[in-house]
């Protein structure tokens, strides 16, 4: 399982970027949100999707993350240049939390789900997520977890594109007023 902050520190592909977040309480959201303007890169970032090549982070690209407090799951939204969502990416959470030195983390489940605005769902890496259990990284309680999220997930926010869409846009609005 491997641990991830939304700071992205360590993003090496990333040569310049600004960096924002804050914690939400609110009745639509409990927890942090954070904001990556990405400036400078070493090279674009694709991922081949669906039959095509897919540009996910390039100079000119917003990444608005939300980590949920007590959910086993993080949302990252992917704008482009245009401010255009190229894709939901959930990553499926055994743990979201603050660490020690206040960073902002989730350990990451290795089962991932990718919304793209046409509607279409991707479920990723459940081989890796199988490799884990086999090499007992993880436990078939974990294992079921990240399965019954990624379920949840796609039965529940992933189904409605239109209404991730606004609540995506808003929290953007929202972190761009704050910057």
């Amino acid at each position: 399982m491997k641990r991830k902050f939304i700071d992205r520190e360590d993003w090496s592909r990333v040569l310049e970027k600004r960096f924002k977040y804050t914690y939400i309480n609110n009745e639509e959201f409990k927890g942090h949100v954070s904001i990556v303007y990405i400036e400078k890169v070493k090279e674009p970032l694709i991922a081949y999707m669906n039959g095509k090549d897919v540009c996910l982070a390039d100079e000119g690209y917003i990444w608005l993350q939300h980590v949920p407090s007590n959910s086993n799951f993080a949302v990252t939204t992917m704008y482009n240049r245009n401010k255009e969502i190229v894709q939901w990416y959930f990553d499926v959470t055994k743990l979201n939390g603050v660490s020690e030195k206040g960073r902002v983390f989730f350990d990451d489940l290795y089962l991932d789900v990718v919304v793209l605005p046409s509607s279409e769902i991707l479920l990723l890496d459940e081989d890796e997520l199988e490799e884990a259990l086999e090499a007992n990284i993880i436990t078939k309680k974990d294992y079921s977890l990240a399965y019954n999220e990624a379920t949840a997930i796609i039965n529940g926010m992933a189904a409605d594109v239109q209404a991730l869409r606004r609540f995506s846009n808003k929290y953007l609005k929202y972190m761009e007023e704050i910057l």
